[in-house]
């Protein structure tokens, strides 16, 4: 996937570390101090344009969320979206989710949303994966006791490769839907991909797990 080079994507970056912090690892254990409170903590990796992560926030103000994003260029447009809506309980970091242990204590973290995820549908990148199991050995890492993943998609594939990967990892499933907006789930926020594919006729799949105790 190719994104477009914002000039003054490092600068507006580096103007809003309100928003999008500059030097998380240094923030391991402490995001509660950060937030200025004690409320759960859920995170979103992979949080693209941030829409879903800045509309969760505003509909959910005593939790606190911070989303995860790779590329510059993209989350710079959700640092546009949080420092619009001025909220307090939304954060970004701009870093490579592979090292969540960096960034989080474990059992730091209440909640992980993943939404429309790259399928990443050639075997030789199935570690690439969000929900391939080396994955969720690191969300584990970070969550609390019997924490939950949320997890939102169009691909179907990845969606049976998803539940097989959690079924294998013994992970309970708590819902599961195949057409989540034909379905009776009430207070879906969706995310830029979402609406696309959505208006398009494509079936939304989700579904929630946990991890046992």
């Amino acid at each position: 996937m190719r994104f477009r080079n914002k000039p003054w994507a490092t600068d507006f970056i580096a103007e809003n570390s309100f928003y999008c912090i500059p030097d998380p690892e240094n923030q391991k254990g402490k995001w509660n101090e950060i937030f200025g409170n004690n409320n759960p903590i859920h995170i979103e990796v992979g949080t693209g344009k941030g829409t879903f992560v800045t509309e969760m926030a505003k509909a959910n103000p005593t939790i606190n969320y911070i989303g995860i994003e790779l590329f510059e260029s993209v989350i710079v447009k959700a640092l546009e979206k949080a420092v619009a809506a001025d909220i307090p309980n939304v954060k970004l970091l701009n870093v490579n989710a592979q090292k969540l242990a960096d960034y989080f204590e474990a059992g730091e973290v209440d909640r992980v949303y993943l939404n429309f995820s790259d399928p990443w549908p050639k075997t030789r990148h199935e570690k690439r994966r969000l929900t391939y199991k080396g994955f969720l050995d690191l969300y584990k890492e970070v969550l609390v006791p019997q924490g939950e993943i949320h997890f939102k998609t169009d691909n179907r594939g990845l969606f049976e490769y998803s539940l097989t990967s959690f079924s294998e990892y013994g992970l309970l499933l708590k819902y599961v839907s195949l057409d989540l907006h034909n379905s009776e789930f009430e207070g879906n926020i969706m995310t830029e991909y979402e609406e696309k594919f959505s208006s398009k006729g494509f079936p939304i799949y989700r579904c929630e797990v946990k991890y046992p105790e």
